[in-house]
């Protein structure tokens, strides 16, 4: 399985936890008919890419297992916002960067760069509101259409954590270090876990 079968996978199998513009983003991947119209020209620089390595990091920590900078995360978001996103979660996402970047948030120390997030979480949780509330509005699925032209996408720090999580389980080092290969079995078997084994198997 390579990794673009792998997100399909994973989106289908975790559709409810995935927001729809990513759920969107992953119909317009498999979309050869796909086009990037109306689309802004997503790109990030060099600071805007740092941060977003950091906040994939804190996220995803490197501890005995590979971290989000490790499994090569952030290459990851700006792909899948650049070739996959529509405007409205591109111009989301730059807003989210840039308000970390005004911020100061590469200077600042761990202790304070958790605050601010705390603080862009804390926020994102009354917007995720009011988005819910627009998208029950128009319908959901059926009105599709509707949701590709609206202004404003999904907050910065949801697009923020959904795609480190995507990113960093559909990696190779991320899958390895996180699930442990359980070839298909012939019966039920009840297994007891040895100490410190691995509790996930795919």
């Amino acid at each position: 399985m390579n990794r673009r079968e792998a997100i399909s996978h994973v989106a289908i199998l975790m559709g409810g936890a995935f927001s729809a513009p990513t759920l969107l983003a992953m119909e317009h991947r498999d979309n050869t008919a796909f086009t990037k119209s109306g689309s802004v020209s997503f790109q990030l620089n060099d600071t805007q890419r740092q941060i977003v390595a950091e906040v994939a990091e804190m996220i995803i920590p490197k501890t005995d297992t590979a971290g989000a900078k490790e499994a090569d995360v952030p290459a990851f978001i700006e792909l899948m916002l650049k070739d996959c996103y529509r405007q409205p979660e591109q111009l989301s996402f730059l807003e989210g960067v840039q308000q970390l970047q005004t911020a100061g948030f590469l200077t600042e120390n761990e202790a304070r760069r958790s605050e601010i997030l705390h603080k862009i979480e804390n926020e994102t949780k009354e917007l995720m509101k009011a988005y819910n509330v627009q998208q029950s509005k128009m319908g959901d699925n059926e009105d599709r259409e509707l949701m590709k032209t609206q202004v404003k996408g999904l907050p910065f720090w949801r697009l923020m954590k959904e795609l480190t999580l995507l990113g960093y389980f559909t990696s190779e080092v991320g899958i390895k270090g996180s699930f442990e290969y359980v070839p298909i079995p012939g019966k039920l078997e009840e297994v007891k876990l040895k100490p410190n084994q691995k509790i996930y198997a795919y």
